[in-house]
This record gives structure tokens, C-alpha cells and sequence, in this order.
């Protein structure tokens, strides 16, 4: 259960705690006037706003908002519309913004700068990490257990695909750091070099080492995978994934999207990135720093925790499941990816470097070869011929724009189709 302090003693901030409360949260409530708090602490029961809703004896009642905000993992603001900047200001000295994460529940706009509410806390406390609660409920509904519905968001965003950042990570990242957006990495990779490089400083990083199963067709060379079927391109080893993924798994396609957007993710020029084939895909990822020191993330091959960590950072839940058994873990092994036969690492690395459309070209161009293959259209080598003669004839535009980059991309779907029309 979580530490939760509700910034508020209104009828929303009161519901909201016997909410928590009731759900067994840990809850501290925050009232502007020491007679409030007092009162509420004998009463259990906001007789002015909520009437009828007796909290449980479990609540902390507090008017010190350095008391209110200690310890807390999540804050949560329940006041008045007008009192909202003087509070997020006395809020200030004492939120920790990279373990708290603030949610704002009142409603309405600042009077004269019409600013939303969340904008104020964010004007106030620059670095804090601001989420919204809004729907059509009530206080009363809500102190009577009644069915609402709402909505929370929140600027970070928790990333799950390759593609955004693989074809336009120059204008998503500028992007994200101008607006002070955290882009929280969900495949699993990255969730490791994430973890790995938590409270680190990024200057002292030397490497990052992205791990690879090697796929279903590891140790095979070219003239084995002349004739591979389909559905032996969908046999990994270790992972249960979607088609077109475990596809890119048996190309090492999959590896480089997954270099090319490390490069943007984490600020690392491709010289500095380097892929290790791990069979067992029980490390999912290291990272080298200045020193020598190797930081590694392991895990069983399932997403739940790289999802779960997005969702819950910077904080750890328990997670039921398979853990590793390291009494039964008798060896990890590592090899070279061999990017002579899997050619689709090599031609993902030689995109990233020539830099601005061509990643596009790359990505477009695999997306409908691995279409073709599974339908039978194609053979399995005729990915990569597809893939290299789609960048070939390709002429990069250094920095693309968002309408230049879908442009690219329909071409390159266009020029496949054509390709392979006959």
C-alpha cells in the first residue's frame, strides 16, 4: 500500500481520504487552519463539507505541510482554485520531485492568469511531476462508495514502441525536454539501461550493452535461412510476443530499432552502443560506466516488470510470478551477434548514422517485408534485400518534419509495393 498525503480538507479532499483510506493506504490530511485539522482529528468527520462520512482512525490529520508532505509517494491537491498557488509555493521547499508525484484534483482555472490548475503547481514547482484527476463525480458520491468515473493523465509518457523515437526521436526528445515531459521506457532493454543508470550521472556512462536472445535462428548462416518457413521464424526461444516482433527477433531488425532508439532515449552516439548476444535473455541489459564498473538488470523473460516499473516509477511494487532461481542457474553465456548473416543489425546501425529520413526508409521498408514474408509472399532473405534497396534508392533529408517523415514513409510503402508486385 502507498503513502499517500491529501493537500485539502474540503469535501473533495475529505472523500478522497476516506477513499484511500478505506482501501488501506497509509493517508495524511493537510488542512490550511490548525482548528480544522484539530477538529477533524477528535471528530473523524467533516461536518461543514461531508457530513455523514466518518474516516478511519488510521487518517493523520495535520496543518504543517512539512509534516503533511513527508514520506509521502504520492500528493495529491484538493483545494480551492484561488488558494492553489499560495499552497503549491509553501509546498515547494519540501516536495522531493524525483519520488513524489503530485495529482491534482480541483477543478477550475486561476483567476487572471486563466492558467489550469495543474499548470499553476508546475509554474510553482518547475521540476515536479504533475498528473490531473477529472470526471463528472461528486464528494458525496464518492464518502458513499457510489460507481464514478474519471480520468487521470500525466505529461510523462510511458513509451512502448520502437518506431516514434526510431523515426522522429529528433523532434520527440527537443520536444520532450522543452515541455519537461520524462519518457519512461517499457521494452524491456531499455526498462534495464533505465533502471541500471537510475541516480547515476548520464556524463559517466561509457556504454551501453543491449542484449540480444540471438532469435529461433541463432548460429545459422545464410545459406541456412535461404529456405526457413514461417513458422519457424516464429519459434524464439524464450519470448511469447506478437508476429511481426518476433520476426524482427529472427532478422536482428528488432535489436537495431532497439539501438537506434537507445541512441535518442538515453543521449549515447551509436560508438558508445554495443550488442551482446545473451542466449537466455535472463540480462536484459548492462551498462558500462567511465570506471569499468558493469551494471546489469536481470530478470525472467516476461514484460509485467518493465511495464509495472513505467507505470509505478520511481517506486517498486510487489510483483507475483516466476522469479529467478539462482540455484538452478548453472551458466550465462555471451556471444557476438553475427551481423554478417543477420543482416538487419548492421543496415539499422548504417540508418541511424546516415541520420535524418533514412531510419524512416529502414523501419517502413522492414514493416511491409515482414508483412510480405508472413503472408508467404516472400522469402526470408528477401527482408533484408528489400530493406537495403529501399535505402539505396532512398536521397536522406537531413532533418525531416513530421509531415516530410509520413511523406517517407508512404513512399517507401508505395515503392515495396510496387517491388513486389510481380
Amino acid at each position: 500500500m502507498a503513502d499517500i498525503s491529501v493537500i485539502g480538507s474540503g469535501s473533495w479532499g475529505t472523500a478522497v481520504t476516506y477513499l484511500l483510506a478505506k482501501n488501506g493506504h497509509s493517508v495524511k490530511l493537510w488542512s490550511y487552519f490548525a482548528e480544522e485539522s484539530q477538529r477533524l482529528a477528535r471528530e473523524k468527520e467533516n461536518k461543514e463539507f461531508l457530513p455523514g462520512v466518518i474516516l478511519p482512525d488510521t487518517v493523520f490529520f495535520t496543518n504543517d505541510i512539512k509534516e503533511a508532505l513527508a514520506g509521502s509517494e504520492l500528493v495529491i491537491t484538493a483545494v480551492p482554485s484561488h488558494a492553489m498557488r499560495t499552497t503549491a509555493e509553501a509546498m515547494r521547499p519540501f516536495i522531493d520531485t524525483r519520488a513524489q508525484t503530485i495529482l491534482n484534483i480541483s477543478k477550475g482555472l486561476e483567476e487572471g492568469t486563466l492558467m489550469r490548475l495543474s499548470q499553476v503547481i508546475a509554474d510553482c514547482i518547475p521540476a515536479a511531476r504533475v498528473a490531473v484527476m477529472s470526471g463528472p463525480s461528486h464528494a458525496e458520491e464518492v464518502g458513499k462508495l457510489m460507481p464514478t468515473t474519471n480520468v487521470v493523465s500525466c505529461k510523462d509518457i510511458a513509451l512502448a514502441n520502437k518506431e516514434t523515437l526510431v523515426t522522429a526521436g529528433h523532434l520527440i526528445m527537443p520536444m520532450a525536454k522543452e515541455k519537461g515531459v520524462q519518457i519512461l521506457p517499457v521494452d524491456s532493454e531499455h526498462s534495464a539501461i533505465f533502471q541500471a543508470i537510475h541516480g547515476e550521472d548520464k556524463r559517466e556512462i561509457h556504454k551501453l550493452l543491449i542484449t540480444a536472445s540471438g532469435g529461433p535462428f541463432r548460429g545459422m548462416k545464410a545459406s541456412d535461412l535461404a529456405h526457413v518457413k514461417v513458422e519457424d521464424a516464429l519459434k524464439h526461444p524464450n519470448w511469447a510476443m506478437g508476429q511481426k516482433i518476433t520476426i524482427d527477433s529472427a532478422t536482428l531488425v528488432n535489436k537495431g530499432l532497439e539501438v537506434m532508439e537507445a541512441k535518442w532515449l538515453f543521449d549515447v552516439d551509436l560508438d558508445h552502443i554495443q550488442v551482446v548476444v545473451q542466449p537466455k535473455s535472463i540480462i536484459h541489459s548492462m551498462v558500462e560506466f567511465v570506471d569499468g564498473a558493469v551494471m546489469a538488470q536481470l530478470g525472467t523473460p516476461d514484460m509485467k516488470l518493465p511495464i509495472q516499473y513505467a507505470l509505478y516509477y520511481p517506486h517498486r511494487r510487489y510483483l507475483p510470478g516466476e522469479r529467478l532461481d539462482f540455484k538452478t542457474l548453472t551458466e550465462i553465456t555471451f556471444e557476438e551477434p553475427d551481423m554478417e548473416t543477420f543482416l538487419g543489425l548492421p543496415m539499422a546501425m548504417e540508418a541511424s548514422r546516415r541520420g535524418g529520413s533514412m531510419p524512416t526508409v529502414f523501419n517502413a521498408a522492414n514493416e511491409r517485408a515482414v508483412a510480405k514474408f508472413l503472408h508467404g509472399q516472400i522469402g526470408f532473405l528477401d527482408i533484408y534485400r528489400s530493406i537495403r534497396e529501399a535505402m539505396d534508392r532512398h536521397q536522406v533529408i537531413e532533418h525531416p518534419c513530421l509531415e516530410e517523415i509520413l511523406e517517407t514513409e508512404a513512399k517507401t510503402y508505395e515503392w515495396m509495393e510496387s517491388r513486389w508486385s510481380v
